[in-house]
């Protein structure tokens, strides 16, 4: 019998964002996805926290490994991130229902980008596309310094 091949991908940090930036070349849609993006990514923190403190913190914690893999700037920046996120749900602690909603109107604002670009959004091809948005917005950011 074979061996399966992991599910996880051998690509570079620069492979994922190269590929990524492939259906984020619009200004617009960047624009939206520099929003979107990081609001998504709030919003299922809140949303976790409010189901499973502790379900939501060793998700986390995981999708730091994650990050951790391609780059450690990366994973310090995502890591900042999650406390700025946690802050945030300390000032605003909001429940399932209204972080459901943020998280709602996010995805209609990064659909419409999409639309805008004319290119469907990468996750459709590979869900670990999902954790790289945020590794692309913090990408951006750490770029323009």
């Amino acid at each position: 019998m074979s061996r399966r091949q992991p599910k996880m991908s051998k690509r570079t940090l620069e492979q994922w964002l190269s590929e990524y930036a492939v259906s984020h070349q619009n200004l617009v849609n960047k624009k939206i996805h520099w929003l979107c993006v990081p609001t998504i990514f709030v919003s299922l923190l809140g949303m976790g926290m409010s189901l499973s403190v502790w379900f939501t913190l060793v998700l986390s914690a995981l999708v730091l490994l994650f990050y951790i893999r391609l780059s450690t700037p990366l994973f310090l920046a995502m890591g900042i991130f999650i406390l700025i996120c946690l802050s945030v749900m300390a000032v605003m602690p909001w429940g399932f229902k209204a972080w459901a909603a943020v998280f709602i109107v996010a995805w209609i604002g990064q659909f419409i980008g999409h639309k805008i670009e004319g290119k469907k959004p990468s996750f459709l091809k590979d869900l670990q596309f999902l954790l790289i948005g945020p590794a692309w917005v913090a990408n951006s950011l750490m770029q323009r310094k």
